[in-house]
C-alpha cells in the first residue's frame, strides 16, 4: 500500500471510530447501530480494491474491538471486517466505475446483513448468545436500514476523498463510456451522466466551430 493510501486509510477510519463511539452508538435505536466504521471500510474497498479493503477492514475492526464501551472479544470484529473487505473490494469493478448508485446501495445492504450475520456466527462460537435476546431478523432489518439511510450521506464523500487523494484521473468527472463511482453516484438521482454530457457538449462545440470554418471560407471565395 501506498504510504498516502494508508495514511489517508488510518484518517478516515480514526474520524469513522470516533463518530461510531461518541455520536451513532449513544442513539438508542431499535435494534442495530448505524455503521459508520462498516460504511467506511465499503467505500474504501470499493475504490482501491480487495487487498486494501481486507487489509483496512482488519485494521479497523480491530481498533472497534478495543475501544470502550467494547463488551466482546478482541478480533471478533476485526475478522468480520476483514472478511466483509475482501468480498467487497471484489465486486469493485475492473475500471472502477459504476453508473448508477444501485450497485453500490446493494454492496452496501449487503455488506450490513453479510457483517450482522458473521458477527452473530463468531459470537454464537465463543458463548456470545446477546443477538438471540435481541432477535436475529431485527438485527438483520435494522442494520440494512440504518446503514443505506447513512450511506449516501458517506460513502459517496469517501470514495472522491480516497480517489483524489491518490490524484486518481477517476476523481474527475471525465468524459467516455462511464463516470466516476462516486460521481455516478452521487449524479444517478438526478438521472445525469456526467462524463457522457460532457463529453456531449465537447462534440456538439466541435462541429459547431467546424460549421463556423465552413461558412467563413465559402464567403472568402465568393
Amino acid at each position: 500500500m501506498k504510504i498516502n493510501r494508508i495514511l489517508l486509510s488510518a484518517a478516515l477510519i480514526l474520524v469513522a471510530l470516533v463518530v461510531q463511539v461518541s455520536v451513532l452508538a449513544r442513539l438508542q435505536l431499535p435494534g442495530a447501530v448505524p455503521d459508520l466504521v462498516l460504511l467506511t471500510v465499503v467505500a474504501l474497498a470499493l475504490v482501491h480494491g480487495h487487498v486494501t479493503g481486507a487489509l483496512v477492514g482488519f485494521s479497523a475492526g480491530l481498533l472497534a474491538d478495543l475501544a470502550p464501551p467494547a463488551d466482546h472479544a478482541a478480533g471478533r470484529y476485526a475478522l468480520v471486517l476483514c472478511v466483509v473487505g475482501y468480498l467487497v473490494g471484489l465486486a469493485r469493478p475492473e475500471n472502477g466505475r459504476l453508473k448508477s448508485a444501485a450497485g453500490p446501495m446493494a454492496v452496501v445492504a449487503v455488506a450490513a446483513v453479510g457483517s450482522t450475520l458473521l458477527y452473530a456466527g463468531v459470537g454464537a462460537l465463543v458463548g456470545d448468545t446477546a443477538a438471540r435476546h435481541v432477535g436475529l431478523g431485527f438485527l438483520l432489518f435494522t442494520a440494512a436500514l440504518y446503514d443505506l439511510l447513512l450511506a449516501p450521506f458517506t460513502v459517496p464523500l469517501i470514495m472522491a476523498i480516497a480517489r483524489r487523494a491518490e490524484n486518481d484521473p477517476l476523481a474527475e468527472a471525465t468524459g467516455g463510456s462511464g463516470t466516476d463511482v462516486a460521481s455516478g453516484w452521487l449524479a444517478s438521482g438526478t438521472g445525469l451522466r456526467i462524463g457522457t454530457q460532457r463529453g456531449g457538449l465537447r462534440i456538439k462545440a466541435a462541429r459547431s466551430r467546424a460549421s463556423r470554418a465552413g461558412r467563413i471560407k465559402g464567403v472568402k471565395r465568393l
